[in-house]
Order: C-alpha cells, then structure tokens, then sequence
C-alpha cells in the first residue's frame, strides 16, 4: 500500500468502526456529555502534541541519541520499557572459554551465546583475585578473532557464572553503561529482523535463536564449551503487543529526558497534592516515577503523530510548532510518537490547550481519574509528568482511584487461548444491562482484580426482578410520595424502623462512596433493598395495609422507595429510571437530588426491637418448618412478650399465619424475651413426627460419639492432618447444636 495509502485505510477504519464503541458505551449507560467526545488525531489535539514537543524540546528535555532500545522483530519498532512483558522461560546458561591455548584465557557465562559474536570486551569485577593479573590484557574473540580488552567494572557480580561477563554493548542494557564507561566499542549484529548480519562468519543469515544453537554446537566441537546448565529459568522481556521476545538493540532514537518531570510526579503524590486510591498502590507509583529510564518516544511505525523534525540538506534539525512551517527543503523524520505520549496530554489538551480556553480555566485541573491499575504507569503516570510540566505545576487530578481488572469465575485472567473470555454484550442480551453494571460494581474493591461468572449476573438480574415487584406491590398499596412525610411520633414502630434503615443506609453509601468504596456501597444498597425493605418491611406492613388505616405507611413507603431508586442510579440506571419515574411521575431521575441522610429519623430503639421481632418470626419459621407445618396453613398461637411488643403483635400473627383465640398451648418456643405458644393439635402426625425425631436424634447423637472418640485418641490426634481435626471439631460443634435444637423439637410436641 505505501504509508499514505496504509494511513487513509486506517482512517476509513477509524470511521467504520469508531461508533461500536461509542454504541456500547452508551448501552451501558455511560452518563456523559457526548458533544465532549475526543480523539488523539483530532486537530486540536494534534496541536496539543505538537505544542508540548517542541516545549519539551526547547527545555532540552526531548533528545536524539544511539541508544540501547527496546527492538521488537515482528512488529520491527521500538518499545518503551512499559511496553515490555517480562515472563519466565526455560533457556540455556553455558559456560565459554575465550582465547586460545598457550595465550590469554577466560571463561565467562551467558544465556545468549549467539551475542559472543558482538562482544567488545570481557569485564570482571575489581575486587575478584580470580581475575586480577588479567585486568588490561587482551582475550581472541572466536570465530570473528577480534582482540578485545579484559576490564574491571563494579558492575559485574563475582558470585554469577564464573564471575567474568561477555561486554556486548550494542545488544544489552547493562553492557551498554559498561561500554560507555570503559569506551569499549559497540558493534552491531543482528538486522531488524533478529537475524544475524555482519560478523563475517558462518552464521550470518541465521535467526538469532537458530545461530544460537550453531554457535553452541561449535563451541562445543571446538572444546570451548565448559559447564551447561539446561533448561534455566530466567526471565525475558516479549513484547505486549505480539508477544514476541524482545531483542536489545542500538538504535538511534529519540527520547523524553525524565529525570526532572519524574520528580515532580513523585513529589506530587508525597506531598498529598494527588491521592491514589487505595493507598497501598502508591509503592507501585513510586517504583515506576523514582526509578524511570528515559522514555522511548519514536516508533517505527507508519500510524500515529509525526515527529515533528525536520532534517535540512546539510543535517540541520528544526523542531516545528503548531503554527509554525517547515523551511523548503527539509525531509521530516519518519517516525511516529509512541502513542502514550499523546495519551498523557488529555487531561489539558481535551480542554483547547494550548489555547487559554474558558474550559481550561474552569475545569483544569480535574478532579478523580478513575482507571485500572493496569495502565498506571502507561496512562496515568505520564498525565502526571506532562500535565504537571505543561500546567506549571498544576497536577492533573487530586485523586487516582485504580480499580482492578475482570477476570474468569475462578480469577483466571480471561485468554481465548484458555477458552474463558466472556462477552459482554451477551450477558447483557441474557440478564439485561443492570444485571451487569451492578455485578461489575458490587465486585469493583479499590485495586483489587474481580471474578465474574453468569450465576452471578443472574443473581442481580433477580436483584433488578426484587425491586420491580416491590415497586409493583407498592403502587398497588397506594404508595405515594405526595404531601409531606408524616411527622415520627405518628407513625408506628415499623415505619419508624424503616426510615431509620433508609437514613443510615444514605450516610454509609455516602462514605462509602466518597471513599471509593464501590463494592461496599452496592452491598448495603442491596441488602437494604432486599432484607430490610423486602423481606421485612413490605411483609411487617401488609396487615396494615389489609386494616385499611395505611395512609401513613402508604407516605413512608413512597418516601423510602423515592431515595433508594435515587441510590440505586448510579450502579442500575435504566430500571432505576423507569420506576422512579412511574412512582413519581418526576421528570427524570438523572437530574433529581442525590438522597441525604435525615439525622432525625435514626431511632436506635425501634431498630432494637425489631431485630428481636425479626429473630422471634425467625425462629417461629424454623419451628413451624421442623414440624412439618405448611408455610400457608394457619394454627393457633400467642405471644407472651415485655409491652413493648404489644404494637407489633398483629403484624407478627399475619406474617407467621397465627390465627388469634382461646387455646390450651400443645407446644411452645422461647426466643430471647419473648415466648411464643401454639396449638398443633391436628396440624401435624404426633406419632409420626415424634419417631421421626427421635430417629434424627439417635443419629446425631452416634455422631456425636464418634466424633467424641476421635478427639480423645491421642494417637489419632498426633497423625491426623490439621485440617482433619478442624473438620471434626465443626462436625462436633453442628451435631452438638443438632441434638438440642431436636431435643427442643420432641419437647415441644403435644403429647398425643
């Protein structure tokens, strides 16, 4: 195609494709300004880059140099260090003798054998008497018999191999500060491809990894090979992109000097100017911004941002700005920008820098970057050193909130390889796209990666079901928000209840909000919306609803289902939406007010009694379960309970289906305060449900001997695994409890 042809390909790409991921965005409900949607190639952002280029140039911060880069073969560009995937491999580690018998003799060590043929030098460390009276004598290179100087340098640790290493300058890191030290000479061999080229032996031609194994076979008919230690783990950098192993290469490249801009962004975080959420990611942030190599910004690549240099007839180099023009006849450089370098101006350019713009006034800097810590170092550290340079010493945002990263059911990093990715949009399709936001959400822990499985978003798609016949049974009772709320002391304990649940969920959320404690704040919605206003309010309220004197609980109820909708939005929309705007008849709930907490409405003693209420109609289910009662027929029952009770009593007998009257009790249940007393006669089998009973606990008790027996063998205890011995002390523990709670059961029955 030729790279103007290849570029306007990516263009109609671009505009094909760029409006799926705005249409899933916006399925999502992604609530933003859609007229701010930006691109790294719009025209005002490509000034941005221009701008800051030459800013950084004009500051000697931006330099052009040979140096030892990071190569990728196939993708044949350079890579930044953070572009760089280091994994464990099993290679080899070889020993190697230079020089020739009779003449001057060293054995060095290397993973990469096929590199000997660059070497400058061989280096030792100064203080190793191994190697002291060699230090400034001259080794015979093999195969490219080159003469080449033994050097001493700190550098090299006397403890790794033979404590004697191989200088090739022009294809390792380390051995590049070496030979820059020593002036050792870099000798390039290897072409863009990985392929060797240039050494003047047998094995130019070859692929680095096969000239590896034929300069190995040869050292070793030539004798020259020592100790080989196989297969040795190590590890390699592979490029993230393709995932092929990188190859160290000098190359003449361009570079953002970092020393003084890390600083800042370091400093910036100490201070406390930028917090980083959850606090114990801020080592990671550090590590990156104390201890970054000068950055790589050219790539070999035909898409993305020109440099913009320009290269006179003579060798003159001129920077061009935004609004400035190349001389005639100059030639610009053929490199593009590594595309996070105009990734990290978006906090400012998206808002008309390097124009003063009335949004850059207002709205720079900005205020919680929200985003995976995956990219901490690629996105998000370079916004802090370029914003901070760019604004003078304005940080781009006051808080770094890192999230993790989706992962399989069983925390498995999703790979098509594995067979495990999960789409979205099917999930979606199935469960609805609430069902998802509130999985996400109620598993997004601060820095903390998150499993995903379809039961899961299953589960909140029954969540969503919850909240819609809630809402559906609530307008059907007349719920309404019109009028003012009723005044507490007229209200009855439930309703009081209620809204003392509904306000101290408000003001949690609220922390846990401000906190960026997503995961939390879903969790106290949804056991608010589903135990304390589903399975007990709504349910403590249906025999007020049955009286018909239900006007108070019909305001409350409104009330409580108007702010837990308005709580809800942010992390289920659409339903959200829809049913606050039915109950309501309001104009939208994406503009309504956030709830606030009403202080005057937490009433600490009718929760105190309602929770004895919800333990007592607890344990009177579990009764009425063991006795093999229906759950819809009524059996007579009382309760006998401290005054306090007395105005819930009725709501209790319709939960539990007591019907009221005189009756000699057959069977009775103690719950704290509070006992509850109930005539079974012709509810159950007697007979039957006494053998049926006894029979259980005859069993629980042989467990209970067993399990006894095996606690008090010393001989089994010293053996037994740990985990064992746990197992059985729980075991002992259940069937402790089983036993009296049958006990409970048999004393219970009538008697006939």
């Amino acid at each position: 195609l030729g790279r103007e042809e290849f570029v306007k390909k990516v263009w109609e790409w671009k505009s094909e494709s760029g409006g799926a991921i705005l249409g899933q965005m916006k399925r999502l409900g992604d609530s933003v300004d859609w007229s701010r949607e930006a691109f790294t190639m719009d025209e005002n952002l490509s000034k941005a880059v221009l701008t800051i280029f030459k800013k950084l140039y004009d500051s000697e911060l931006i330099y052009r140099a040979e140096r030892i880069i990071n190569w990728c073969p196939r993708c044949l560009t350079a890579l930044s260090d953070i572009e760089v995937e280091h994994q464990d491999i099993d290679g080899e580690f070889v020993q190697i003798t230079y020089g020739d018998p009779g003449e001057t003799q060293i054995s060095i060590a290397t993973t990469r054998p096929e590199t000997m043929l660059g070497d400058g030098a061989v280096a030792v460390n100064p203080d190793d008497p191994r190697y002291k009276d060699l230090v400034g004598k001259q080794v015979k290179l093999p195969y490219v018999n080159r003469m080449i100087p033994i050097i001493a340098d700190e550098l090299v640790d006397p403890e790794f191999g033979t404590g004697a290493v191989k200088v090739t300058a022009a294809h390792d890191p380390n051995d590049f500060e070496m030979a820059m030290r020593h002036n050792v000479p870099m000798v390039v061999i290897m072409n863009e491809h990985g392929v060797m080229s240039g050494t003047n032996t047998q094995f130019d031609g070859m692929d680095r990894f096969e000239a590896r194994k034929a300069v190995v076979e040869q050292l070793r008919v030539d004798g020259r090979i020592g100790w080989e230690k196989r297969p040795y783990s190590h590890s390699v950098g592979h490029c993230q992109r393709c995932a092929t192993i990188v190859e160290p290469r000098l190359s003449l490249q361009w570079f953002v000097k970092v020393a003084p801009l890390a600083k800042a962004a370091g400093d910036a975080v100490r201070d406390g100017r930028v917090k980083i959420e959850p606090k114990e990611m801020e080592p990671r942030y550090f590590e990156w911004v104390d201890n970054m190599h000068d950055w790589c910004i050219s790539r070999q690549l035909w898409w993305g941002h020109r440099i913009p240099v320009w290269y006179g007839p003579n060798g003159e180099v001129k920077v061009v700005g935004a609004d400035e023009k190349a001389p005639d006849g100059y030639t610009q450089d053929p490199d593009v920008l590594d595309t996070w370098f105009s990734s990290a101006l978006w906090p400012f350019s998206t808002l008309g820098w390097p124009a003063d713009s009335d949004d850059l006034k207002k709205f720079y800097p900005t205020s919680v970057l929200v985003t995976g810590y995956d990219i901490l170092f690629f996105w998000v550290a370079r916004m802090m050193l370029f914003g901070l340079f760019a604004m003078d010493g304005k940080q781009p945002f006051h808080t770094i909130a890192l999230h993790g990263l989706v992962r399989d059911q069983f925390g498995k990093k999703m790979s098509k390889s594995r067979g495990n990715t999960i789409d979205p949009i099917e999930f979606m399709d199935k469960y609805g796209t609430d069902a998802l936001r509130f999985t996400l959400a109620r598993g997004a822990n601060p820095g903390k990666d998150q499993a995903l499985a379809e039961d899961w978003v299953g589960g909140s798609r029954n969540f969503a079901t919850k909240l819609w016949n809630a809402t559906r049974f609530a307008m059907i009772n007349g719920a309404t928000i019109e009028g003012e709320l009723p005044a507490v002391t007229s209200l009855n304990g439930v309703d009081k209840w209620i809204l003392s649940r509904l306000s101290e969920t408000i003001s949690e959320v609220d922390s846990l909000l401000e906190s960026y404690e997503f995961a939390r704040a879903c969790d106290r919605i949804y056991h608010f919306a589903w135990d304390d206003l589903c399975d007990w309010y709504l349910e403590l309220s249906k025999e007020t609803f049955a009286s018909g004197d239900s006007k108070n609980t019909q305001r409350v109820l409104g009330h409580v289902l108007d702010q837990l909708l308005r709580l809800m939005h942010p992390f289920m929309p659409f339903i959200s939406e829809e049913l606050w705007t039915t109950l309501t008849a309001g104009e939208s709930l994406v503009i309504a007010d956030w709830p606030l907490a009403n202080s005057s409405h937490i009433d600490k003693n009718s929760e105190k009694i309602i929770a004895s209420i919800q333990e007592v109609i607890t344990e009177v289910r579990r009764f009425r379960n063991d006795q093999g009662i229906k759950t819809s027929a009524k059996i007579p029952g009382r309760f006998l309970a401290p005054a306090e009770f007395a105005p819930y009593e009725s709501a209790m007998r319709f939960v539990l289906k007591l019907e009221s009257g005189d009756f000699t009790p057959s069977a009775q249940l103690q719950v704290g305060s509070v006992k509850a007393e109930f005539d079974l006669t012709g509810a159950i089998d007697v007979a039957a449900e006494r053998a049926r009973l006894t029979k259980d606990l005859a069993t629980a008790q042989k467990d209970l001997e067993t399990a006894n027996v095996k606690l008090n063998n010393q001989g089994f205890m010293a053996k037994a695994p740990a985990d064992v011995v746990v197992e059985i002390k729980e075991r002992l523990a259940k069937t402790s409890a089983d036993i009296e709670r049958i006990t409970s059961q048999l004393n219970s029955l009538p008697a006939k």
